[in-house]
Order: C-alpha cells, then sequence, then structure tokens
C-alpha cells in the first residue's frame, strides 16, 4: 500500500509538469494560431508564402524533432541554454498554433461572401463584421476538430520527456529501473480521466452552440 501511495504521489509531480504544458501551450498557441491564419490568407502574397511555408514545415515535421531543435540549436549555435521546461513549451506552442491555425483558416474561409457583404451594406466596419457577424460561427464550425486537437495536447504532453522534462511517464520510467511496470500502464489512467473531462466540456460546448445551425 505504501508502495501504491509513493508511485501516485511521484506521478501527480510528474502530471503537473503535463498539465502545465498543456495549459501554457493552449493559453499561447490558440492566439497565435489566429494571427498566423491571418497571415496565411493575406493578399500580400510575399507574407501568405513564407507563412504557408513555415505551416508546412511544422505540420510536416514530428513535434519530438521539434523539441530537439528548440532545446538543442540555439544552444549549439549561438550559445543560448533555454530551461528544459521552457523549451518543452515553445516547442508545443509553435507546433499547435500552426494545426490551430489551419482549422482557423479552414472555418473562416467556410463562411459564405453573402455574410461579409450583409455587414457592408449595414455599414459595419471589416472589424465589426469579423468579431460580431463571423466570428460565433467560426467557433461553432471549428468545436470539433478544434477539441480533436486539445485532446491529441494531452497525450503529446508525454512527448517533453525527450528532453528530460520530469513529467508524468518520465517519473513512471524511473519505477522500471526497480522492475515495477505497472506504474507506466497506471499513467493511462490519469490521460483517460483527463481526456475524459474534456470530452465531456467540449460536448456541452457544442450543444451549448446548437442556437446556430447554418
Amino acid at each position: 500500500m505504501d508502495q501504491f501511495f509513493n508511485v501516485t504521489l511521484e506521478l501527480l509531480k510528474g502530471f503537473g509538469q503535463n498539465c502545465t504544458i498543456f495549459g501554457l501551450t493552449l493559453l499561447m498557441a490558440i492566439p497565435l494560431g489566429l494571427i498566423v491564419s491571418m497571415g496565411s490568407m493575406s493578399k500580400f502574397k510575399p507574407l501568405k508564402a513564407v507563412v504557408k511555408t513555415f505551416v508546412w514545415i511544422i505540420r510536416g515535421t514530428p513535434l519530438m524533432l521539434q523539441l530537439f531543435v528548440v532545446f538543442y540549436i540555439p544552444s549549439l549555435v549561438w550559445g543560448v541554454t533555454f530551461d528544459r521546461m521552457v523549451a518543452a513549451i515553445i516547442a508545443f506552442v509553435i507546433n499547435y498554433a500552426a494545426y490551430f491555425s489551419e482549422i482557423f483558416r479552414g472555418g473562416i474561409e467556410s463562411i459564405p461572401k453573402g455574410q461579409y457583404e450583409a455587414g457592408q451594406v449595414l455599414g459595419m466596419k471589416k472589424s465589426q463584421i469579423f468579431f460580431r457577424v463571423v466570428l460565433m460561427q467560426v467557433v461553432k464550425r471549428i468545436t470539433a476538430p478544434m477539441s480533436n486537437e486539445i485532446i491529441t495536447l494531452v497525450k503529446d504532453t508525454s512527448l517533453a520527456r525527450v528532453i528530460m522534462v520530469p513529467e508524468m511517464l518520465k517519473a513512471a520510467e524511473r519505477f522500471t529501473v526497480s522492475g515495477l511496470i505497472w506504474p507506466l500502464f497506471y499513467t493511462g489512467i490519469f490521460f483517460l480521466v483527463f481526456c475524459g473531462g474534456l470530452t465531456i466540456l467540449f460536448s456541452y460546448i457544442e450543444k451549448k452552440l446548437d442556437y446556430y445551425k447554418g
């Protein structure tokens, strides 16, 4: 029983790291993704090309490789060493901002042009049209794909262990040295509960947004 308690305590400490990465990534990647999506839809072709190339590279390479790049390259090239946790958060924010940007872009481009024209007829500014007419329709349309990405983010936080961030799976792996395998599987319960809670939350949000059927 003492062993189970000690393992649980260590895993909870590690899970705190997972939650930190998850929370800070969402906090920064969602607004950054919206900015990147605006760049990918820009009428200024050089900016559009640069942003699209950036998104293509980030989406086309493994997150694990990006973690290595953010942590090791600045140190090797410029002599700048990031804290492991900081490096993990930077890599996660960049990665998920690229994915979120494509979701935002798809949602925004799915809104009929008539919505914008109607706003202009009413004398609304472009910013007013976006925030008062378009935005809530976009939110409704992107809720499902965003929820999938966010749930994926929960599980991806375990990749931070490759740069020695002491997250939950890294904590569980330490117990394998003493011959304990079950803590590795025990971590699955934490992820299942967290993802289950998010699934319920997003189902509730989708129902709340059912007022818009368009």
